[in-house]
Order: C-alpha cells, then structure tokens, then sequence
C-alpha cells in the first residue's frame, strides 16, 4: 500500500511539471491544449487505478477463496484424524481381545492336557491293580477255596467256600470295585460284615489285597460261628 501512495505522489509530481512548463512557455497560446493534456492525464491516471484497485480487488477475491479451501481442507483433515484415532482405537482393542482369546485357548489346552495326563495315571494306577488281583486269584482259589469274577461295571467278585461246616459250599460273597479317585471301594457283601468298612480302609491305605482278602475270610469265618 506504501509503494503504491508513493507511485501516486510520483505520477502527480509529473503532472504538475509538465503543467508549469506548458503554462510558463505557452500560457497564453496552449491553454486548450493544456486542458486538454490535463483531461488526458487525469483519465490515465484514473484508468491506471481503476485497473490497480480491480487487481487488488481480484486479489482480496483469491486470498480470501485460498483461505477458504484451506479452512475446508484444515476440517478435511481434522475429520480424518479423528477417524484415524476412532481406527486405531478399535485395532488395539481387537488386538487385546485377540490376545485374551489366545491366552484363554492355551490356558484350556494345559488343563485338557494336565486332566488327561491325570487320567492315564488313573488308568494305569487301575490296569496295575487289576493285573495285581489277576495273579492272586489262581493262588487264592487253590488255597483259600476262593472264586474270582469280574461282573458288569469293571466290579470284582470274590466268593468263598469252605467257611460254613455245616455247608461247605455255601457261598460267602464281598464285591470290589476302584472308584473314580483310583481307590478300592467294597460295593456289597454277603452276608454283611460289621467290619467292612474298617477293612476298606485298611487296604487303601497299605495297598494289601492279600491280606484284605484274608480278612474278610476270617471275618466270614468268625461270622459263621454265630
């Protein structure tokens, strides 16, 4: 704005030159030329800033419209960011839960595996038992007038003779089973023996199925002389 009042100033200097010099050499032969030369200047000089102004005003336009596309492309992009962040912000939640879906899934894998390390242990606690109790039974049945089944549900029979004098072969019945937690468990007995219960516990805690066979003869025994 300084530079163009200067240019003004500059351009009317010039008009007031030329004007002392046209009225000091012709002042009274040129006055009509000089209204005339002076009619001119002033035309070009309001043609010159009628010119400047509408370029100025041109250029108000296009600064104002420059800052209007970067208003709408600062809103542009401030949309877009908070997309981003809403993006992101469901990534890292898809990833947490991503994570907490692994880890439960090798959390499962390990109880499955310790359950069924847990229950090979059992199988193979049992099959020994079973094995142990298969090696006896001849033994006890020649010697003990003992008889060993294996009935439905993975039971074991034991039935004696030779108890009852008045009736050797009169049959006196006790049923073995393991239970879930891999231990003995007497599932009936015929005739009833007070000390069942007792004997039970005595063979799971010593492991001794030769000797909780015999005491359940001897208690049969004793029982048949009531």
């Amino acid at each position: 704005a300084e530079d163009e009042v200067a240019l003004f100033e500059r351009d009317m200097k010039e008009f007031w030159i030329q004007f002392k010099i046209s009225y000091g050499t012709e002042q009274n032969n040129q006055t009509s030329a000089l209204k005339d030369l002076c009619k001119e200047t002033l035309e070009a000089l309001s043609e010159k800033w009628s010119k400047k102004l509408k370029e100025e005003d041109l250029m108000i336009d296009k600064i104002q419209e420059y800052k209007n596309e970067i208003l709408q492309q600062s809103k542009y992009i401030a949309e877009k960011e908070e997309q981003l962040t809403e993006i992101k912000s469901k990534l890292n939640q898809e990833q947490e839960q991503q994570k907490n879906l692994t880890d439960s899934i090798q959390e499962l894998k390990e109880e499955l595996k310790k359950k069924m390390e847990i229950k090979s242990s059992k199988n193979k606690a049992a099959k020994e038992k079973v094995e142990q109790v298969s090696k006896i039974k001849a033994l006890f049945k020649e010697h003990l007038a003992l008889e060993m089944r294996r009935i439905p549900d993975e039971q074991l029979q034991f039935i004696f003779r030779h108890i009852d004098h008045k009736d050797p072969d009169k049959p006196y019945v006790c049923t073995l089973s393991i239970n879930e937690q891999g231990d003995y468990e007497v599932t009936s007995c015929t005739p009833p023996l007070d000390c069942i219960a007792e004997l039970q516990l005595k063979l799971r805690e010593t492991n001794n199925f030769s000797a909780f066979v015999a005491n359940v003869r001897k208690a049969f025994t004793a029982l048949s002389y009531k």
